[in-house]
C-alpha cells in the first residue's frame, strides 16, 4: 500500500509537526481554558467555531493530514524493526515508544472524536460541549483513559518533533541533539500536566450547566 520511499517520510515527519502539532498545542490552551472555568472554555469554543469556512478549514487543515499521518505511522510501526531487547540504548527506546504511543494515540485521537466532535456533527448543540466533557471527566474509567491519551499523544508529539529536527537537518551533532533531548522533555512534562489540569477542571460541577456568556 506504502513504498517506504523518502517522500513519503518527510511528508509523514512535515504533517506531525505542521498542522497536527500546531492543533495539538491549539486544543491545549482551548482545554486549559477549563482551569479558568466555563465561560472561558466557550469563549474559545465559540471562538473557533466562528472561523470562517471552519468546517473546510478542520476536513483540509486538520483530519486529512491527521489521517495520512497515522495511518503512514501505523504502516511504518507495522513494519519497524525493533531491537529494543538486543540493543537497548536511550534512542533504541525512545525509537520504539514512538511507535507504541503512535498506535495508542491513534486509538484514543478516534475515540475522543467520536464523543465530541462527531457528538457535535450527529446534533449535540455546540454550547453543550462542556457538560459532555464534564460526563467524561467525571467517569473514572474514561478519565484514566483520557490520561494515558493524553500522555501518549503529547509524548508522540515531543519525540517526534525531536526526531523532526534531526531528520530535517536542524539539530546537526550530538550536543545540539543532547540539548534538544532536555528541551523536548521538559515539553512533554509541562503540556502533559497542562492536558491533565484542563481534564481534571472538568470534573467541576459547574460544567454541569450550560455557561451564561456575558457579552463583553
Amino acid at each position: 500500500m506504502f513504498r517506504n520511499s523518502y517522500f513519503s517520510r518527510k511528508l509523514h515527519s512535515l504533517l506531525g509537526v505542521i498542522p497536527v502539532g500546531f492543533f495539538l498545542i491549539e486544543h491545549l490552551l482551548t482545554n486549559y481554558s477549563a482551569t479558568k472555568g466555563p465561560e472561558k472554555f466557550m469563549e474559545h469554543v465559540n471562538w473557533l467555531h466562528d472561523l470562517p469556512l471552519m468546517l473546510l478549514l478542520e476536513i483540509v487543515g486538520i483530519w486529512l493530514p491527521l489521517l495520512y499521518h497515522a495511518v503512514y505511522g501505523l504502516y511504518v510501526a507495522y513494519t519497524a524493526r525493533n531491537n529494543v531487547s538486543n540493543y537497548g540504548y536511550f534512542r533504541n527506546q525512545m525509537f520504539f515508544l514512538q511507535r507504541v504511543t503512535g498506535v495508542i494515540t491513534f486509538l484514543f485521537v478516534a475515540f475522543h472524536f467520536f464523543q465530541t466532535r462527531l457528538q457535535i456533527t450527529l446534533g449535540l448543540p455546540q454550547d453543550e460541549i462542556g457538560i459532555q466533557m464534564h460526563n467524561i471527566a467525571s467517569n473514572s474509567v474514561f478519565f484514566v483513559i483520557y490520561c494515558i491519551g493524553i500522555v501518549s499523544a503529547v509524548f508522540h508529539f515531543s519525540n517526534g518533533m525531536w526526531s523532526f529536527l534531526v531528520s530535517w537537518g536542524i539539530t546537526i551533532g550530538p550536543r545540539a541533539q543532547r540539548v534538544s533531548t532536555v528541551i523536548w522533555m521538559v515539553v512533554f512534562v509541562v503540556m502533559s500536566i497542562m492536558f491533565i489540569m484542563s481534564l481534571s477542571a472538568f470534573v467541576n460541577p459547574e460544567f454541569q450547566s450550560v455557561p451564561q456568556m456575558t457579552k463583553g
